[in-house]
């Protein structure tokens, strides 16, 4: 359908100022709002796997992350009560001692655009705000961007699987599947679009 083909378009290409007129339009010609919203996650599935092959690189990723994000605020008020029914709760943070966001960042605008509800905590997060957050949450995400932060991803790790029974996922340019692992995180991935796919793996969604 023209409409749904040209709302992929918008959103790979990361056109948020014309999403929300786009989807008013499509909305008025009689598509449903779950139809419109498979389109946009279709669209970021496609910017994903590009990403993933190097096609394209984090700037072209946020842009898209937010025009998805865009379109789905403009949905939700429109969105069947099954569509919405199921809400992850994720918390989002980089470590102690790490002040990059970047990544951050993009995985979180990821995972809302994929549904989740994400409440991020910024940077330079102590291992015990992120256990006092993350007592009602689904999934916790912890970042470390350098490697002389590895250690206190390690230590956040270590704490939050003692403190309870939560998943855990980690990622950021220091960090390996190998090391994630023997942190005894319960997830790892490389890039935005695999955190969402881990995700949901993670959380069997």
């Amino acid at each position: 359908m023209q409409n749904l083909q040209e709302i992929m378009t918008t959103v790979e290409k990361g056109k948020g100022k014309l999403i929300e007129s786009q989807i008013e339009k499509s909305l008025a010609d009689g598509i449903e709002p779950e139809n419109i919203l498979e389109a946009m996650i279709q669209a970021m599935d496609n910017v994903g796997d590009r990403f993933s092959k190097d096609e394209i690189f984090m700037p072209e990723m946020l842009v898209t992350a937010k025009a998805m994000k865009k379109g789905v605020e403009v949905l939700k008020p429109v969105l069947s009560t099954e569509t919405e029914a199921v809400k992850v709760k994720c918390v989002i943070g980089t470590v102690e001692g790490d002040i990059h966001d970047i990544g951050k960042n993009l995985v979180g605008m990821m995972l809302e655009s994929a549904g989740f509800e994400v409440v991020d905590l910024g940077v330079d997060v102590p291992k015990e705000k992120f256990m006092e957050q993350g007592k009602d949450a689904d999934l916790i995400c912890c970042s470390a961007l350098l490697t002389n932060t590895m250690p206190a991803l390690q230590e956040t790790v270590s704490f939050l699987k003692n403190a309870f029974r939560k998943k855990v996922m980690v990622g950021g340019a220091p960090i390996t599947a190998d090391f994630a692992d023997q942190i005894g995180a319960d997830g790892y991935a490389a890039d935005a679009a695999g955190a969402v796919t881990r995700a949901k793996e993670l959380l069997e969604i």
